[in-house]
């Protein structure tokens, strides 16, 4: 099924940019009418995207849940799970440091906003987006869910993670009276992993409306107006793969080299859909079949999408200094060093949906007087770029948990990448025993 679903999504993507161009050359004249009958039409196509998407949160708080606490009752102690909790948070800070600076340093050497000359906008002039600024209270406050039904309504993957690692450690603690929980949270994982199959077979029709519905109201066109951004972005991302990849191999070791071939159904999903949740169960998957226990994916991998978003980091320096260039803004390296540091505290938290990034942007400009409306700019083709960083943090948190599993030298044999995966996972399959599955 995997094999199939990464064609189909291919073959998806490649009609999708077909239907959506000859909508826009078909309709496009210049006039205002055109303009809306064409985002009607993105509108309406978009609603098949939007219900794929919903199925996805639908099964993401239950998933997060019940795999996180099968794994922590089967992590052995609860030293491991600090362990395995302090070598996460370790590598987190570093890639997400690295992402911020490489965003950092390409965007200064390629300058792809410089030129452009824009007149600054009235201050009063707004993106749209709304914003909120960064405060430490509400954010330490905020990891710990007032009801965890709230938090499961609302799919906050951090709270979730935080009452998920309270009942898993509960559980330990009670020892043999907990064993009833257990088997039941056990069996849950296996009913989440099966919704998820039958889920996934939707999305190449989510893929299809979500890249036609983006190319008939834009155009491409838009996308050689910002040509020289974009480009410049996507040079970013790659040399960010190169960056996680290669500290991989080292940590890793050689079988780093089939990583990539693991997850690039997650990886296809998510740069599709531009959305690194609508990929989460995917690589969840992918990480078991390459070695990595699930015990240790279950917890790193929530965690990841929370605090290790490395491409969506390394477009907000990005994209918040290109702004600036457009705009002829010159800041000193103190305030682009300072706006890393900002960045890095205000970007944890940050949901892993479609545009989140733009809020914390947003958030930003406004302390270094980088006019907010010029996320206008950046509109047009931002879901063009999300699909690029969605796919980033795919494969951000794939080499995080892996990287995690060798530091605790429990990276497992991996099976055959061709091999069509069962519904269940792997070890499940093999012994018929869900136990033996963590």
């Amino acid at each position: 099924m995997a094999k199939k679903l990464t064609r189909f999504i291919l073959l998806a993507l490649l009609l999708g940019v077909i239907a959506g161009w000859a909508i826009n050359a078909a309709i496009d004249d210049g006039t205002p009418e055109s303009a809306a009958r064409l985002k009607q039409i993105a509108e309406y196509l978009s609603i098949v995207t939007a219900l794929f998407l919903r199925l996805i949160k639908m099964i993401i708080a239950p998933l997060v849940f019940s795999t996180l606490v099968a794994g922590i009752a089967h992590m052995g102690d609860i030293a491991a799970l600090g362990r395995v909790g302090v070598r996460s948070i370790t590598w987190f800070i570093l890639a997400s440091l690295v992402s911020l600076t490489l965003g950092l340093l390409l965007v200064n050497l390629l300058q792809p906003g410089v030129g452009l000359n824009l007149p600054l906008p009235a201050a009063t002039a707004a993106s749209g987006v709304e914003t909120a600024g960064f405060n430490l209270k509400d954010f330490v406050t905020h990891l710990v869910p007032a009801s965890i039904f709230d938090a499961m309504a609302n799919n906050e993957i951090l709270p979730i993670v935080i009452f998920s690692i309270f009942f898993g450690v509960a559980l330990t603690a009670v020892g043999e009276r907990g064993m009833p929980i257990v088997r039941g949270v056990e069996a849950l994982v296996k009913v989440m992993l099966q919704i998820t199959d039958y889920v996934m077979r939707f999305a190449p029709f989510a893929v299809f409306t979500a890249v036609t519905s983006a190319l008939a109201e834009s155009g491409p066109g838009i996308i050689a107006t910002l040509g020289k951004f974009v480009g410049s972005f996507y040079l970013g991302l790659a040399i960010l793969w190169l960056f996680l990849i290669g500290a991989a191999f080292v940590i890793v070791g050689p079988r780093t080299r089939h990583l990539v071939r693991y997850i690039r159904d997650p990886i296809v999903l998510a740069f599709s859909t531009a959305s690194s949740e609508a990929a989460y169960p995917r690589t969840l998957e992918a990480l078991d079949r390459f070695g990595v226990p699930p015990r240790i994916a279950s917890f790193v991998l929530p965690l990841g999408y929370s605090f290790n978003l490395d491409g969506s980091m390394m477009y907000m320096t990005f994209a918040t200094i290109f702004i600036a260039q457009a705009y002829g803004i010159d800041l000193s390296m103190g305030q682009e060093i300072t706006m890393l540091l900002v960045l890095m505290i205000t970007s944890k938290g940050m949901a892993g949906v479609p545009r989140a990034s733009l809020v914390v942007i947003a958030a930003t400009m406004s302390m270094f007087n980088i006019p907010e409306a010029g996320l206008l700019l950046i509109l047009a083709v931002d879901h063009f770029l999300d699909m690029g960083r969605s796919a980033t943090n795919v494969v951000g948190n794939a080499v995080a948990s892996s990287v995690v599993a060798r530091w605790e030298g429990e990276l497992d044999e991996e099976e055959p990448a061709d091999i069509e995966p069962p519904h269940a996972p792997s070890h499940v399959q093999r012994t018929g025993k869900i136990e033996d599955h963590f």
